[in-house]
């Protein structure tokens, strides 16, 4: 049977998601457990695939892996599980399931709150919603389409961050990163609003505008067509360790 998991991480234990040659990866303490407890032989054989793959430093709440296996029943969620890498959710699915293929991701940033302009940061931010050519604010790699849509930026607020939500079928490399540092940018002064629209418009024009750090990002979720099946346990160390995770 196939079976699609969804698990949190704390990506500043990690150098990034995906296998790495000697360097610990959140891919291959995954993969080192599902051995470990016999849910796998190997990645191939179990065709074992991610979501979403993370830079170093960027975490996670609600990221989906997807294998091959005999036998996956809720007390192994637990069992799998570390102090960096919490499983809290399981399904089986069908035997061609990618779990790549997504209705949308959300991604949240928490941005410290420096005395910025908040309605600023609010108007600026609507030039990136909709379908664009993000060349100047994304890390293309060759033979990747640069353009995305971003359905929509919910921007909210507390005494300490200011918090983004981004939600999209997919984002490209550094993304949301660079739209960040270009955000910050202009609501402080150092660039303008019309340079980021222009530099949206002209995508050929290359022009950067940084990047900002990574820890203070989260995969917060990645959505399909069926919900999952949840340890309730499990799941409510959620909202404690998305804490920990933004305690800088």
């Amino acid at each position: 049977m196939r079976v699609a998991v969804k698990f949190a991480y704390n990506g500043k234990s990690y150098h990034g998601f995906v296998r790495q040659p000697n360097l610990k990866t959140v891919e291959q303490e995954i993969l080192d457990s599902l051995v470990k407890y016999n849910i796998i032989k190997n990645a191939k054989d179990s065709c074992f695939r991610y979501a979403s793959r993370t830079d170093k430093g960027v975490s996670a709440l609600g990221n989906v892996i997807a294998f091959d296996t005999k036998l996956f029943e809720s007390s192994l969620l637990k069992k799998i599980s570390s102090e960096d890498i919490i499983f809290y959710a399981y399904l089986q699915v069908e035997p061609d399931f990618y779990p790549r293929y997504a209705k949308y991701r959300q991604y949240r940033y928490y941005l410290k709150n420096q005395d910025y302009d908040f309605e600023k940061i609010i108007s600026i931010s609507n030039n990136f919603i909709g379908k664009h050519n993000f060349s100047n604010f994304a890390k293309v790699e060759l033979e990747k389409d640069p353009y995305r849509q971003i359905e929509n930026i919910i921007i909210t607020k507390n005494n300490k961050f200011i918090i983004f939500d981004f939600y999209a079928e997919t984002f490209l490399w550094n993304q949301i990163r660079r739209i960040i540092s270009a955000i910050t940018k202009a609501s402080i002064g150092k660039i303008t609003e019309q340079q980021i629209i222009q530099a949206l418009k002209n995508p050929l024009k290359k022009i950067d505008f940084g990047l900002a750090p990574a820890e203070p990002l989260i995969l917060m979720d990645v959505i399909y067509d069926f919900e999952f099946e949840y340890d309730k346990n499990l799941l409510k160390k959620l909202a404690l360790f998305e804490h920990s995770l933004i305690s800088y």
